[in-house]
């Protein structure tokens, strides 16, 4: 059994906000100089995932795929220490500025090219933009049945189930495989590599792709391929103002009645 996660490399989200800085101008976020770049905690519980797969079925092989710049080996390196069997890298100056859709594209192209895949493995959501679409994007071009938001993930025979998050509880559901599935922050926190694991992952392979070898031209990813408008990208200006009214208890309702009805929120 074959089990890809798809990963991201983010900022990592317990920077302090003084961390980041946004280009109204060009559009886009501007890290500070030394902000640590990690795995995706979202995509670390997808690797998760696939280990406790993997702790059932001795057979199965996981890879961890993900597209970036070339310092998102890091992130293929930390799951690797987490006990994943091999990694591949995305990385191509094509590949700037992808949107979702882009993003989605080229890793189905990837997956494509690494042959059987019978689990596709990815973070509900990644934590830098929060939208939640890539991986539900991947399993729809790749044809597959995609369940999402999965606290829990078994595989039996060709079947994979899962324990999927609900507003107001769970449900279970099963799919035939191949098939794609989302993981939930609710599945719990991911292992933490060890010095074994850690020294053994300097040794495992990592293939690194361009946009030719997965057969796509330069104009179908990227910015140049992005189907993504950014109207705008700013920070939001919160005014806060705090005001006390005096009187009994009755003046006091009623002149927050009278505000209220005046900001007509009532």
């Amino acid at each position: 059994m074959h089990i890809v996660v798809c990963a991201k490399q983010v900022p990592n989200p317990e920077a302090a906000f003084s961390m980041f800085r946004i280009d109204e101008e060009a559009k886009r976020m501007v890290p500070a100089p030394g902000l640590q770049l990690v795995m995706s905690p979202f995509d670390e519980q997808a690797v998760e995932a696939a280990l406790r797969i993997r702790e059932h079925h001795a057979d199965a092989r996981t890879t961890v795929l993900t597209l970036g710049p070339d310092s998102a080996r890091n992130a293929i390196k930390h799951g690797l220490a987490m006990g994943a069997d091999e990694g591949v890298l995305l990385c191509d100056a094509a590949f700037e500025d992808a949107d979702s859709y882009t993003t989605a594209h080229a890793l189905v192209a990837a997956i494509r090219k690494l042959g059987r895949c019978d689990l596709v493995l990815t973070g509900r959501q990644a934590a830098d933009w929060d939208a939640g679409v890539v991986g539900a994007g991947v399993g729809e071009l790749l044809g597959l049945p995609v369940i999402t938001f999965a606290k829990d993930v078994h595989v039996e025979d060709t079947t994979v189930r899962i324990e999927r998050v609900l507003d107001d509880g769970t449900e279970i559901m099963e799919a035939a495989m191949p098939a794609l599935v989302t993981v939930s922050n609710e599945l719990g926190a991911a292992r933490t590599p060890n010095l074994r694991e850690t020294m053994r992952a300097a040794r495992k392979p990592v293939t690194v792709w361009k946009a030719a070898d997965l057969g796509l031209a330069a104009d179908e990813v990227g910015a140049a391929g992005a189907r993504r408008v950014v109207e705008r990208l700013f920070v939001p200006v919160k005014n806060n103002r705090c005001e006390f009214i005096a009187g009994s208890p009755e003046e006091q309702a009623a002149g927050l009645a009278q505000r209220l009805r005046a900001a007509k929120l009532i």
